[in-house]
């Protein structure tokens, strides 16, 4: 059969198979159903990734396959390809996609996005929740780009809406240009799909913050299950929705590591195993990735080398982005490594004409080809429960299939048709000869040399007559071959036209001169070309070994606990025992085992400690370092957020604070609102994981805040309650008597409606949660205690304090605790009354007293800052030091554990150069739990570490440049340093 009888067949075959349905009146053709079967013969045919038929046959019928295999017997009604020497895989499917369906547009902005409320009736309270959304509303198929798609290999793509925090369902479409949506729609709510991100298109300020959208979303759970079970006597269409959907495919675009284990904690607690779209950097936390036992959609959104030619650009370039540029490529072969099941998407590409080049970087990178093919076919299909349809060529399934050239993932292979819903689409000629190679050329008597290399769908001449090189366009498509030539010595030109003979190695046809005479050509094939060209970069840059954490001053593996005895040390016990000389102390399975003289090592390691000070780790009370977020500014009671949700355990102001001793801090949500979110309590553990470093069984707490943050006066907003202190009064007492009546319906043990925010305030009723309060002036200080006595509890801690000595007195009585600064003042209105003695008279009066730092910069010298209570009021120095050790200890609950040197506490120690409250003095060693997380020693030696990383790093990017590969302009990728109010002001 030659290739116009193949052309005519196939197109015969697909006007016939034109597919109304059946029971649609045709009145412009003869009503017909193709029932011919179509069989491609001696080819190697993929049936699936691990299934693979050399010379088989691939027999197709009604848009479905039939039989692959080597042995299959064609029915007589049977059109037969021969596809010698080529290669047919299933076609490739994307599960995250936005085809068809438009980006909704950003609302314009004007004021805070706090004076915003929900702007829908019969929908979710939340205008970020549109579960109700169904893609295929909104669906238009494109050709344009569904060619652009089919021309990398896709055939289903699952797109759907991609704004809100609950997006609605998604749309199963075949990439079939010549049916309808009719027949190309194989499921119009094929997934159901979230994010941790708001809408663009919706004003409603809440959330603002990470953790207010991890709040909302469990918020949104429990009221859907409350909805369900018919407790609600109006009609919300977005929980309708959302319990309707609750059996699809449940999809969440994660978009990041942590984001992957946050998504996964959500679905956990709902009984909901979520698909999770990944951000390529799972490769950083692959132990904890897999043991969510999800199923991953990666983006190849590998990063450009950055141009680092100006070294003072470079220097703004992080090693964390450095480091990404050179492991992300490695991330879906280390994925595969663990036996983590994922698919790839295009998602995040510029455009789909990357990918080819982004696969084949993974495959260079070490991700097996089986493994590359699984994740564009067999799984993807099994996420979306569809591997009975699509994902392989398997009978009964869609005949969606390729035909290359070879190999699909090696460069140079030839992409030729991709057949989706069995009707053809051309990317390329099959049957075009491949006429690439050396000929001697002779037009009109004269000789040229003739080469014809270049990519095998778009080849390029070069000509040379002797040693001169004409220019040369060739243009070479459906058998017809153009040349033309112009020879600019001679100020001639060639015009040659030819149809190739697919059975003839020569090329000839007729040639116009420059001066029009006609004649003919003739080039003879004389020698081949080799087309194997080696890729940029083709083996990849050498790794450089991913630390924990993945940042610079990581280490190479986790600190672990160890026996250690620091001998002849000044022991700083910060107990009643005071300032001990010449002791020891040993460490032994991370605890003080003994304090005393001349202890013996035994196999302990020995720390010789004479002349220095071991003290115990400075606990921070008020920080926010360590974090992602630190305010949820959306609503004035935001008691459902957690810090714990959004930590940052790559944050280097963790390695900063160790670095001052620092070994344990509460992290506070900020003061955009009078309440406040949940807090963390964590322990430094500079490479561990969030969950590692949060203290096992925690005293809870919660950050409420007063003064003039919460009432806005320092950002215009003019709409969002409370606009005074007074009205800040309100908010608490209101809240509290809601929480009272929830609590007494909830121990009632009638039906109650699960609030999150309610459950949170019940725990303060109910004295299981403790109140850290950000406070400055007297009035109001004294406002909420009394608030605090009317509903029958205690506030266990004012913050910042700065009037306490105003108040020390009713304080005491009060029973309440003091976290504060030394010495600052002045930097707004209701700080004018601060003095440095306040610290030392509130102690004075019997008050705990704690010295904390709010600010990333102090938190790497609270030891100073604790010294400053010797200078103003005369604190001793063993009192002085308290300050950041035991008493924010007792202020956290927790000094039973920490905060102090006494046999069977944590060993969470400091070894001092020099007296701790001296200027001078150096942490040497900063230790918890006897694991060693801090060491100058070794800082030095991982300073120079890190220069030498960055010049590989810097090295490889030059190099990459060199090699014409992409680069992008140096970025600075710079954490910001967070206070009270950061994102209070968020839009």
């Amino acid at each position: 059969m030659n290739r116009l009888q193949v052309y005519l067949l196939l197109f015969f075959l697909g006007c016939a198979q034109m597919s109304a349905q059946d029971y649609f009146p045709v009145n412009d053709q003869v009503k017909a159903k193709n029932n011919n079967y179509m069989a491609f013969v001696n080819a190697k045919i993929y049936v699936t990734p691990v299934q693979v038929v050399d010379k088989g046959t691939l027999l197709i019928r009604e848009g479905k396959v039939v039989q692959a295999g080597k042995s299959v017997t064609l029915p007589k009604n049977t059109v037969v390809v021969d596809v010698s020497g080529k290669w047919i895989y299933p076609s490739f499917i994307d599960v995250f996609s936005s085809f068809g369906v438009a980006k909704p547009k950003k609302f314009s902005a004007k004021g805070r996005s706090a004076e915003y409320g929900p702007s829908r009736e019969g929908f979710y309270w939340n205008d970020h929740i549109m579960p109700e959304n169904d893609a295929i509303d909104k669906f238009t198929y494109d050709d344009s780009v569904a060619k652009s798609l089919r021309k990398v290999g896709f055939g289903v793509v699952n797109t759907h809406i991609q704004d809100g925090i609950a997006r609605g369902t998604g749309v199963l479409v075949a990439l079939n240009r010549e049916d309808n949506d009719a027949v190309r729609i194989l499921d119009d709510r094929s997934a159901q799909y979230f994010s941790f991100k708001r809408s663009v298109a919706k004003r409603q300020s809440y959330p603002t913050s990470l953790m207010g959208a991890m709040a909302l979303l469990r918020q949104m759970y429990y009221d859907a299950d409350w909805y369900a079970k018919g407790h609600v006597d109006t009609k919300d269409r977005s929980l309708e929705a959302l319990n309707r959907n609750k059996d699809l495919v449940q999809i969440f675009a994660a978009e990041d590591k942590g984001n992957v284990l946050r998504a996964d904690g959500i679905g956990d607690k709902f009984g909901i195993q979520y698909a999770i779209l990944g951000g390529g950097d799972e490769y950083e936390r692959v132990a904890d990735i897999k043991a969510t036992n999800a199923k991953l959609i990666l983006p190849l959104n590998f990063p450009e080398a950055y141009d680092v030619s100006d070294p003072y650009a470079a220097a703004y370039v992080s090693l964390e982005d450095m480091r990404h540029w050179n492991q992300a490529p490695a991330n879906p072969k280390i994925l595969a490594e663990h036996g983590v099941p994922f698919s790839l998407t295009l998602h995040d590409l510029k455009s789909p004409q990357e990918f080819n080049d982004k696969i084949r970087k993974a495959i260079q990178y070490g991700l097996p080809k089986t493994k590359a093919l699984e994740a564009l076919t067999t799984v993807p299909s099994d996420i979306l429960g569809k591997s009975d349809e699509i994902g392989s060529l398997q009978p009964g399934r869609y005949a969606n299939f390729l035909i290359t050239s070879g190999d699909i993932f090696e460069k140079g292979t030839i992409l030729y048709e991709n057949w989706v819903q069995g009707k053809r689409n051309i990317v390329n000629d099959m049957f075009l000869k491949d006429i690439h190679g050396e000929y001697k050329l002779v037009v009109d008597g004269q000789n040229f040399s003739l080469s014809i290399k270049g990519e095998p769908t778009s080849p390029k001449a070069e000509v040379k007559r002797d040693t001169v090189k004409l220019k040369a366009k060739l243009n070479y498509g459906n058998e017809w071959l153009v040349l033309s030539l112009v020879d600019g010595k001679e100020n001639t030109s060639y015009r040659l036209t030819a149809l190739v003979d697919p059975d003839d190695d020569k090329l000839k046809g007729r040639a116009v001169l420059s001066d029009g005479k006609e004649t003919t050509f003739e080039a003879v094939k004389t020698g081949t070309i080799d087309k194997k060209k080696k890729e940029k970069g083709a083996t990849g840059p050498n790794m450089v070994a991913i630390t924990y954490p993945n940042v610079g001053y990581g280490y190479a593996s986790i600190p672990r606990q160890e026996t250690v005895l620091f001998k002849n040390a000044t022991v700083w016990t910060s107990e009643d025992a005071g300032i001990l000389e010449n002791t020891d102390v040993l460490v032994k399975n991370g605890k003080i085992a003994k304090i005393g003289k001349d202890i013996k090592a035994g196999a302990a390691k020995v720390v010789d400690a004479t002349g220095k000070h071991l003290t115990a780790g400075i606990i921070d009370e008020h920080s926010h370092i360590a974090a992602l977020a630190i305010n949820e500014a959306g609503h004035n009671s935001s008691a459902e957020v957690k810090m714990t949700d959004v930590l940052d355990y790559e944050d280097r102001g963790i390695y900063h604070a160790l670095a001052g001793g620092v070994t344990s801090l509460q992290l506070l949500h900020g003061s955009a609102n009078p309440i406040g979110g949940q807090s963390a309590i964590i322990k430094l553990k500079w490479g561990e994981s969030p969950e590692n470093m949060v203290y096992e069984n925690a005293p809870k707490f919660i950050k409420f805040a007063l003064g003039e943050n919460v009432k806005q006066s320092n950002w215009g907003s003019y709409s969002r309650f409370p606009q005074t202190r007074m009205g800040v009064e309100q908010v608490f007492i209101d809240y509290f008597q809601r929480a009272k009546e929830y609590g007494a319906k909830k121990k009632s043990g009638a039906a109650y409606r699960h609030d999150e925010e309610m459950e949170t305030l019940v725990e303060i009723l109910n004295g299981e949660r403790f109140i850290s309060c950000h406070s400055y002036v007297q009035s109001e200080i004294n406002m909420l205690m009394k608030v605090a006595e009317k509903f029958g509890f205690r506030v266990n801690t004012f913050t910042h304090i700065l009037e306490g000595y105003k108040v020390a007195d009713k304080m005491r009585q009060h029973g309440v605790g003091a976290g504060t600064f030394s010495d600052w003042w002045a930097y707004k209105f209701e700080v004018n009354d601060a003095i440095p003695y306040n610290a030392a008279i509130m102690h004075d009066q019997g008050i705990t007293v704690a010295i904390n730092s709010d600010d990333r910069e102090m938190i790497r010298r609270l030891n100073q800052e604790a010294a400053k209570t010797v200078k103003y009021g005369g604190m001793t120095e063993h009192e002085a030091w308290k300050t950041v050790t035991i008493n924010p200890a007792k202020l956290l609950h927790l000094d039973d554990r920490t905060g102090s040197i006494k046999e069977g506490k944590d060993a969470d120690l400091v070894l001092w150069s020099d007296n701790p409250l001296s200027v001078y003095a150096k942490a040497e060693i900063t230790m918890i739990e006897g694991a060693v997380f801090f060491d100058l020693e070794k800082d030095a030696k991982l300073r120079e570490a890190v220069k030498r990383e960055r010049n590989l790093l810097i090295d490889q990017m030059l190099t990459a440049k060199e090699s014409g590969h992409k680069t992008q302009a140096p970025q600075q990728n710079k954490k910001e340093l967070m206070h009270c109010d950061t994102g209070a002001m968020e839009q």
